[in-house]
């Protein structure tokens, strides 16, 4: 090789730009746990908790990139500082862009009864990064209802234009219509406003979304602490279930990292291309705080089911939006 060209082959590695065209697992340094990836501006975005003892987790950082492999932190996006009544345990963040704001939904301080101050709140933006400011003042919800705990919200936006907040944790899952400003929740035609949709084995960490005509529920199973975390999935024909469990769709491979759990989702617009974005455990270490943000391809036979997932440590192919 000329010395021209090895001059500029060095430019390049030490210019910072990522030559790999796979993402590589974890897809960036640090303890984080409870990913929710969305797409936004031709960018991808990464919005987990931050994963260390409740006392320490007071703010969240938010990760983006151009391809899936180059990463970009964007720290301290939103902090305890900004949210009163927040004072640890600031958990699993829901990510909604609506009318050119961004609605970031968390849950806060790990309430146990109805007399606590917590639950899931709502802050805002302008643009995805933040910064991010209350947008109530208080939580959005801060009770139980039909033994949920008020955890780990996912927020999903029909095809009709319905957003549902879909949440729990102590093995119960709830579902609930979200108002058009997101202040409140709205009655289901029966007239209650949380109804239960737990499938068996749930534990905590749903998601849901839609593809030809189904909508497909995901959640964690086992405990988050151990090797034993997993996701399992059902499929339904409305997002109200019936949930009938399907399987086991990712979860641990002891050659390479265990915990493997409580994931998101990325479609690519106008596609059928798929993406789970999950945490998991390397297996040099044994604290449960101890979580990396991973990502896999995800895809379907053809009868519609997911085709169980390998965890790999080479993550997936570089894909620009543009």
């Amino acid at each position: 090789m000329n010395k021209f060209l090895v001059f500029i082959s060095l430019t390049i590695l030490f210019s910072g730009e990522s030559f790999s065209q796979k993402s590589g697992n974890p897809l960036f340094p640090g303890w984080y746990a409870d990913p929710e990836a969305a797409i936004f501006n031709n960018r991808y975005w990464i919005f987990p908790t931050y994963s260390a003892p409740y006392e320490k987790q007071v703010f969240m950082d938010a990760f983006s990139s151009p391809d899936l492999v180059r990463w970009t932190k964007h720290g301290n996006i939103l902090d305890t500082a900004s949210v009163k009544w927040a004072h640890k345990a600031m958990w699993a963040p829901a990510i909604v862009e609506k009318e050119g704001q961004y609605f970031l939904f968390f849950a806060a301080n790990d309430i146990q009864d109805n007399q606590s101050e917590g639950g899931i709140g709502i802050a805002v933006a302008k643009q995805p990064e933040g910064p991010y400011r209350d947008y109530l003042g208080k939580p959005l919800l801060d009770k139980f209802h039909n033994g949920a705990q008020p955890i780990d919200q996912f927020v999903f936006r029909d095809i009709d234009g319905q957003y549902y907040m879909i949440y729990g944790g102590w093995r119960h899952c709830n579902i609930t219509r979200l108002n058009n400003d997101f202040t409140d929740f709205l009655p289901f035609e029966d007239g209650t406003i949380f109804k239960e949709i737990t499938p068996e084995g749930y534990v905590e960490g749903p998601v849901m979304f839609y593809r030809n005509g189904k909508y497909y529920f995901m959640w964690s199973e086992g405990g988050w602490t151990g090797p034993d975390y997993r996701v399992a999935y059902a499929i339904a024909d409305s997002p109200l279930g019936p949930f009938e469990r399907i399987g086991i769709v990712l979860e641990q491979n002891t050659n390479i990292a265990t915990g493997a759990g409580h994931n998101s989702v990325i479609n690519i617009p106008n596609t059928d291309e798929w993406y789970i974005v999950y945490h998991r455990r390397p297996l040099s270490e044994s604290d449960g705080n101890s979580r990396v943000t991973c990502i896999e391809k995800m895809q379907f036979d053809v009868n519609g089911q997911i085709v169980p997932i390998a965890i790999t440590n080479d993550g997936v192919d570089a894909r620009p939006l543009n």
